[in-house]
C-alpha cells in the first residue's frame, strides 16, 4: 500500500510516520518547506488549503489511502479566526475529497468529541451531534464532506490528546510536568469529563484500521471517563510531581475563550470490542508514556 500522511509534523502525524507497517510506502505532508522531523526522502511541501497543490499532490503520489492528521485545533483561537480555521478544517477536506476521487484513494480522517455539546455524554458513534463552539463546528462540517463524497471513508473520533514529538508542542500531560517540575501552582477543571487519549495508542490503532480496509466511523480515544483534574492528579503521581499544586477550578472560574462540551467522553466499545484495537485506560496510557520518555529512542 502507499498512505499518504498529512499534518505529518504535528504530535499524531509524527508517531503515525514512525509506526508505518513494514512494506507500507508512506508520503509525509506539512506546510512547512522544511522537513523537519521527517525522513527528507519521503516529505512533500503541501498547503492543503490550496486546491491546485493538493491536486498535484496527490496525481504525484497516487497514494491508495490518505491519513488526514492536519487540523486547526487550537479551540480558543477559533473563535477569532474563523476563516483560517474553516480554511484548515473545511475547505482542506473538499480539497482532499476532490483530488482522492481523481486516484480513487480511501480517506482516514481524525475528528473531535467537540462536535457534541457535553449535555449527556458520554457519547456513541451514532450520537447526534451538536457543536456548541466554532471549532467543533468545523469538525462537524469537514465529517459531513467527507460523508457526502462516494469515496471509502473511515472518521475517528478521539480527544485530550498527549505523547511524545520531536519538537513537544504544548498538550495538556506535557505542559503540567513542565508546570509542576517548575514548582509553579496550576489550576485545573473539576468538571470537564472525558476520555485521554496517548498517542502512540492511537497511532497504532489507526494503521490497524488502515491494514484491514476498516471503513466507517469509530471513537479511538483512552478507554476512561475521567475529570481533567482527576487525571492531573494521576499525571503528578506517575511522573513522581507535588499534586498539591493542583489546584481545583470550574470552568466557568475559568472563563475560557471558547465554550468547553463538559460531560463528554466517547464511549470505546466498538474499538475494543468489535475491533480489537488496544486502547489504555488512564493511568495505563500515562506509564506507557513514561517508559517512552525514559527510553533510548522515542
Amino acid at each position: 500500500m502507499k498512505i499518504l500522511i498529512t499534518g505529518c509534523h504535528g504530535l499524531l502525524g509524527q508517531r503515525l510516520v514512525k509506526f508505518a507497517p513494514a512494506g507500507c510506502t508512506v508520503v509525509a505532508t506539512d506546510i512547512h518547506e522544511d522537513h523537519q522531523f521527517t525522513p527528507a526522502d519521503i516529505y512533500r511541501s503541501c498547503d492543503l488549503t490550496q486546491r491546485d497543490a493538493v491536486k498535484n499532490l496527490i496525481d504525484r503520489v497516487e497514494p491508495d489511502h490518505i491519513i488526514n492528521a492536519a487540523a486547526f485545533t487550537n479551540v480558543d483561537a477559533a473563535e477569532d479566526q474563523r476563516d483560517l480555521c474553516w480554511l484548515v478544517n473545511v475547505i482542506a477536506m473538499e480539497n482532499l475529497v476532490q483530488a482522492a476521487r481523481r486516484v480513487h484513494a480511501g480517506i482516514y480522517h481524525l475528528s473531535t468529541d467537540y462536535i457534541f455539546d457535553g449535555q449527556n455524554g458520554p457519547y456513541r458513534e451514532n450520537d447526534t451531534p451538536n457543536p456548541v463552539g466554532f471549532y467543533g463546528q468545523s469538525k462537524l462540517a469537514a465529517e459531513q464532506v467527507l460523508k457526502g463524497s462516494p469515496l471509502n471513508f473511515t472518521i475517528a473520533r478521539t480527544m485530550v490528546l498527549y505523547g511524545y514529538s520531536a519538537n513537544q508542542r504544548p498538550d495538556f500531560v506535557n505542559w503540567l510536568i513542565g508546570k509542576l517540575r517548575n514548582g509553579d501552582p496550576v489550576h485545573i477543571v473539576t468538571d470537564q469529563i472525558g476520555n485521554t487519549t496517548f498517542s502512540d495508542d492511537l497511532a497504532r490503532a489507526l494503521w490497524h484500521l488502515v491494514r484491514t480496509s476498516y471503513h466507517g466511523v469509530v471513537h479511538l480515544a483512552g478507554r476512561e471517563i475521567i475529570s481533567r483534574f482527576d487525571f492531573a492528579g494521576k499525571v503528578a503521581k506517575i511522573f513522581n510531581l507535588d499534586s498539591s499544586l493542583i489546584k481545583p477550578i470550574s470552568t466557568a472560574c475559568f472563563r475560557q475563550r471558547a465554550a468547553r462540551p463538559l460531560n463528554s467522553g466517547l464511549v470505546v466499545d466498538k474499538a475494543v470490542y468489535t475491533l480489537g484495537l488496544e486502547l489504555s485506560d488512564a493511568e495505563g496510557g500515562l506509564r506507557k508514556y513514561k517508559a517512552l520518555l525514559e527510553s533510548e529512542t522515542p
